[in-house]
């Protein structure tokens, strides 16, 4: 099987990702796309604003129409600092035998190599990157090992970051996200 894995901090899930993991999926013919919210991201320590269950609970109303999609807590569980080697090595344990792909954010390539064990992780997945608007696709250094992967996809700038800032500035959500997520931010008060 050929499964995909696509990590970060859904504060709050909007439609950039949800496409992007649609585009992965259809591009790549994905047999499962496992989405994986972090516990905490090491490059972006100030990130996450919204708790663990909430960050889940706007995850699974967003997609729970969706059988293409799945979601994978083992970070969320695991807690602390999320680093893509700890959980690509549980993947792989439990996949053993299957083509594994973490996908990411082409803003992520020049970073990739500050990433923890940067070249056993290379040697354990494939990794897919989706272009972002205004930012570079290439890595900064060579990686030996790096089986790297263009999805040709919708370049769409949504950022969670700009999401959280117009609600605490009062705007809406509409269009960004699904509308069952702009519910529950509404309902929990999130961000304000």
């Amino acid at each position: 099987m050929k499964i995909g894995f696509l990590g970060g901090s859904f504060d709050p899930v909007h439609f950039g990702h949800l496409i992007a993991a649609q585009d992965v999926l259809e591009q790549f013919h994905l047999d499962r796309l496992l989405l994986v919210p972090a516990a905490q991201a090491p490059l972006k320590p100030n990130d996450i604003q919204s708790g663990a269950a909430d960050r889940l609970n706007m995850l699974r109303s967003a997609i729970e129409w969706d059988r293409r999609l799945e979601i994978s807590d083992y970070e969320l569980q695991k807690g602390g600092i999320s680093y893509t080697i700890d959980s690509v090595r549980h993947f792989r344990a439990q996949f053993p035998r299957d083509e594994l792909f973490w996908i990411m954010g082409g803003d992520q390539l020049p970073l990739l190599h500050k990433w923890k064990d940067i070249g056993e992780l290379a040697g354990l997945i494939e990794f897919i990157f989706l272009e972002r608007p205004k930012h570079p696709t290439k890595p900064h250094e060579d990686i030996p090992g790096l089986r790297l992967h263009r999805c040709d996809g919708h370049l769409i700038e949504i950022s969670s970051s700009e999401l959280r800032q117009r609600v605490q500035q009062g705007r809406s959500l509409h269009y960004f996200c699904p509308q069952k997520v702009i519910a529950y931010i509404g309902t929990q008060k999130l961000y304000r």
